[in-house]
């Protein structure tokens, strides 16, 4: 049984490698294509043009992923309260967690909490991340972020848009959860008093890369399960901490 798995995924990873190089064409392309785009959007025409420039991106980048045979379920989006700010709470296991996020939550303008190093060098995402609402914190400098944070929990208030957080800061490379960090989300409950924090649970995304950034993985099934949705006022944050981080936790497939 064990030669059989062994045998299949080695198959797996030669049949990936002519797939991995056309996904990769045309995921550089869709970047290359959208940077400009983003930029005539964000400048002449504004926020809300901008943002459906990035609704499309991220469409095309769901597209490319479906030449490997990649396919997205979300469940529960119904739960999801609207004309409210919305903190989405997440494990995290790719970047195509981000993408899937993206697109298909795209009614609630998601903002990101993200390291500042994808501020810059990758075309159309690090002009979005910059220009479209998200944050860029330093991981090493745990001061710079409380106030960025909190500026982005004031932003999400006033105008009733979403943030994600990631709590365990780094992907997780085999779907196993780490340990959730609290100070961001912290951060983001005290500042936007009317949200809810919506937990997420995302499983398979790591087999996307499973090989690493070359090739990809091939079939992968990415579910994203929504949870009851809970009112930041309600709870106390060390409830709403555990409830939110024991939905999620407890959903996830290895």
């Amino acid at each position: 049984m064990l030669t059989f798995a062994v045998n299949f995924t080695n198959m797996e990873k030669l049949f990936s490698y002519p797939i991995s190089v056309v996904y990769y064409l045309c995921f550089g392309l869709t970047l290359v294509v959208f940077h400009p785009i983003q930029w005539i959007c964000f400048n002449i025409f504004g926020y809300q043009a901008h943002k459906k420039s990035v609704d499309y991106l991220n469409f095309f980048l769901v597209k490319c992923t479906n030449l490997l045979g990649t396919t997205y379920t979300f469940e529960n989006r119904e739960r999801i309260p609207q004309h409210v700010p919305i903190i989405f709470v997440a494990n995290h296991q790719s970047m195509f967690d981000i993408i899937g996020i993206i697109w298909y939550l795209r009614r609630f303008h998601a903002k990101f909490v993200s390291k500042k190093e994808l501020g810059k060098g990758i075309p159309s995402v690090s002009y979005n991340l910059r220009h479209g609402g998200s944050v860029l914190i330093d991981r090493k400098d745990p001061k710079q972020a409380i106030p960025v944070i909190k500026g982005l929990s004031e932003y999400i208030e006033k105008h009733k848009r979403s943030a994600v957080i990631f709590p365990e800061g780094t992907r997780s490379k085999n779907g196993t959860p780490k340990e959730f960090a609290q100070s961001g989300l912290k951060i983001l409950c005290k500042y936007a008093p009317s949200a809810y924090v919506v937990p997420i649970t995302i499983n398979n995304s790591w087999k996307m890369v499973k090989f690493g950034a070359f090739p990809m993985g091939l079939g992968t099934r990415l579910q994203f399960i929504i949870h009851e949705p809970l009112a930041v006022k309600d709870f106390s944050f060390e409830e709403l901490m555990e409830k939110t981080e024991n939905a999620v936790k407890q959903s996830i497939k290895n």
